[in-house]
């Protein structure tokens, strides 16, 4: 599909390539910073007029001809030019963090280097140090990232296979009938990253594969007597278990980790798998667990003790905490992300755009702060009884202090506080961080704990514990950032966060309209973690939440 995204993606791509291949430097800028403005245009460049496109804001006369020319053709010919000068394997070092186009020229032209593979054995052996702007620390990034994407290749988010799934469960259920497909595997565990998609499905081997041999069959990678293997065109992997009358038995022994069911199997050797999946715990003394705990043996001694507490649903969001408008890097106006809120039966929208020191993400002045404040106002005004809050997700920065004075902190009405830059810390360094902005008594919430990127970056590391006690030390609330690449805090903490007096906060960070979706991976991911409603901040009514507040700042005295 020829949209905005694919559009600002082949400027980028061309940006970088032609700076790896060290051509004009003005016009590598320019496309990318094209491609830049692109990605924010609030309508698609499909839908404006051809002779207007030179006047778009950042779209100068050269790149409004090559958006005409992939308009019009879906390619860009200077780009395929300079991609068919490149070999494929430096093209994809541009998927690696840590090394950008002129990086990845030198490793090209002067380590003549031109695979993943090559540069990560050049790592194993020390040799990128030899080469200007590579010391022994930048090996070090360079390798653990490609060690990292290397790992993570085939994989998806749980957000990327949700868009995916129903399609191929009705293609499945219309091959094969709704009664006889069952999904299973981490996609009912509801795993934040997804390898395979797997269903049972109570038909002959025969017949599933039958079904699939289409005009353009799936790659198939392994076959056996009950189960096929493919790879469908998108890179999504599929697995189909055929089975007979044995349903329950196959949908509980393939839902589970292999820790779960051989801690389960332990405990009661002999299930009897005659009823459904609720009468095979009962009949082994168990309180029922739900597919998406199924994930360590502990859970089964939780089993044992007690029944598990009602978990969190999508519709226990009464609010949308942590969000931008297009006062920073947000598409939306305040006005247009309230009436969404409304529109969705919502009660109140916190308003936390960038501080100052995201100049990236055009943060806000102290002077913007102040005119964004009698804005809010106004619209509140207008809008009684939703309520917008005012807030900020303040950076912290590298010594661990407020992006703001608190003078200008107690101006909003809670704040956000996050880590966004010097990502590549040492634990020590990154705690330093974190515990200084959680003592400031102005720090409301833990933005995003580790600053993750599911399949992309894993995070400075910390001392989860620590955190917590920290967090609830000083009554601040842990964000479970709910932006499907984030999730973070990691829901396995999520049991011990709760044990220890912490409050949970599922926020979509949302920066649009459709970014309040994502509250729902939020609440799954939440679920894992066995969170309720009433340990959940953005469950909380107006009212409550107004209590909440008010009820904190007597106890900082601010």
């Amino acid at each position: 599909m020829v949209d905005n995204y694919y559009i600002a993606d082949q400027f980028s791509l061309l940006s970088k390539l032609m700076d790896i291949h060290a051509e004009n430097t003005f016009k590598a800028r320019s496309y990318g910073a094209a491609a830049f403005n692109i990605e924010k245009l609030p309508e698609q460049l499909n839908t404006i007029a051809p002779e207007k496109l030179s006047s778009l804001k950042g779209i100068g006369e050269s790149a409004a001809k090559k958006i005409i020319e992939i308009l019009e053709t879906g390619k860009l010919k200077v780009l395929e030019e300079i991609i068919s000068k490149t070999p494929p394997g430096v093209i994809e070092m541009l998927s690696i963090k840590g090394i950008g186009p002129k990086k990845i020229s030198t490793i090209w032209k002067e380590m003549e280097i031109e695979s993943i593979g090559e540069l990560l054995y050049a790592c194993n052996e020390n040799r990128l140090t030899l080469f200007k702007g590579f010391g022994g620390k930048t090996q070090q990034n360079v390798q653990e990232a490609i060690e990292f994407y290397l790992q993570n290749q085939g994989s998806f988010l749980y957000a990327e296979i949700a868009a995916i799934f129903p399609s191929v469960n009705d293609y499945l259920t219309k091959s094969f009938g709704a009664g006889n497909v069952f999904v299973t595997g981490s996609y009912r565990r509801q795993q934040l990253t997804i390898d395979e998609l797997e269903f049972i499905v109570a038909k002959p081997i025969d017949i599933i594969k039958k079904a699939f041999q289409t005009a353009y069959p799936p790659e198939m990678l392994d076959e056996t007597s009950a189960s096929v293997f493919y790879k469908l065109k998108n890179g999504l992997k599929l697995r189909l278990y055929s089975v007979g009358s044995n349903i329950t038995e196959k949908l509980f022994l393939s839902t589970g980790t292999s820790e779960f069911t051989e801690a389960f199997l332990k405990f009661c050797p002999k299930p009897d798998y005659s009823g459904n999946e609720e009468t095979i715990f009962v009949k082994a003394g168990l309180n029922f667990i739900p597919p998406c705990l199924r994930e360590s043996g502990d859970i089964v001694k939780r089993a044992k003790k007690a029944a598990f507490a009602p978990m969190i649903q999508a519709s226990d969001i009464k609010g949308i905490i942590h969000s931008h408008s297009n006062w920073s890097d947000g598409s939306n106006t305040v006005e247009e992300m309230a009436n969404a809120c409304i529109a969705k039966g919502l009660e109140y929208l916190v308003l936390s755009d960038h501080s100052k020191a995201a100049a990236y993400a055009s943060g806000l002045s102290e002077e913007k702060i102040k005119e964004q404040h009698r804005y809010i106002d106004e619209l509140n005004n207008k809008l009684s009884p939703f309520k917008i809050f005012k807030s900020i997700e303040c950076d912290i920065l590298g010594d661990g202090a407020m992006d703001y004075s608190n003078n200008v902190l107690s101006t909003f009405d809670l704040v956000i506080a996050s880590i966004h830059s010097n990502l590549k810390m040492t634990e020590e360094k990154a705690m330093g961080r974190l515990l200084r902005a959680i003592e400031n008594p102005y720090t409301t919430i833990l933005g995003h704990p580790t600053g993750r990127l599911l399949l992309s970056r894993g995070g400075y590391p910390v001392n989860h514990e620590k955190i917590i006690e920290a967090c609830v030390a000083n009554h601040v609330v842990i964000e479970l950032n709910a932006h499907p690449r984030r999730l973070d805090i990691d829901w396995r903490w999520i049991q011990h966060a709760i044990d220890k007096g912490a409050m949970i906060s599922i926020d979509p960070d949302a920066h649009s309209l459709e970014g309040f979706e994502d509250c729902r991976y939020g609440v799954l991911a939440a679920q894992k973690g066995g969170l309720t409603k009433d340990k959940n901040l953005s469950s909380f009514t107006l009212k409550e939440f107004e209590g909440f507040l008010a009820k904190r700042r007597k106890l900082k005295k601010i």
